[in-house]
């Protein structure tokens, strides 16, 4: 196993269910302002990680991939929102700043998929997950920290998964 910097974290996913509780515990620590961004190929578990984070995060309605509509918004009972922007079908960087991504940090969480195709237009404070297909059942997930809130929501993380200081 490699070492990795104090703002890294790897997880290894057996199952699906897995990936969900992962981004449950994700989901649990997220505040208004969180961006994450979530790369890997089809099939990774992008979109399985994110309805774990949904669902930890408090939100009423089970997320789904929003392929088609570019922005899914799901909300909690308290009326916040998390936002879940799927960039695979964006055609420019124009077109993400449209979506006024800003605004949407602003009111809530913001999961992104496919972020590579939008770097550039993402705030630089963000946490980087990279998903990774090993096989049919298990997923390599790594977490990489980029300024000081999510290198805390990094630790969280790491916290609620494998508890200790």
């Amino acid at each position: 196993m490699p070492i990795l910097a104090a703002h890294a974290f790897e997880f290894f996913s057996k199952s699906p269910e897995q990936t969900r509780r992962l981004g449950m515990r994700l989901g649990a620590l997220l505040k208004p302002g969180d961006l994450v961004c979530l790369q890997g190929d089809l099939g990774a578990g992008k979109t399985t990680f994110v309805q774990g984070a949904a669902q930890g995060w408090g939100a009423l309605d089970e997320a789904s991939s929003p392929t088609f509509v570019l922005v899914n918004t799901y909300r909690r009972a308290d009326g916040s929102q998390l936002s879940h922007f799927d960039a695979y079908r964006v055609e420019s960087l124009a077109e993400t700043e449209e979506l006024d991504l800003d605004s949407l940090l602003a009111v809530g969480p913001l999961l992104v998929e496919w972020p590579e195709r939008v770097a550039s237009a993402l705030p630089a404070e963000r946490l980087w997950a990279f998903l990774e297909y090993e096989s049919d059942e298990h997923r390599l997930l790594r977490f990489t920290a980029h300024g000081r809130r999510c290198e805390a929501l990094l630790d969280g993380l790491r916290q609620a998964v494998y508890g200790g200081d």
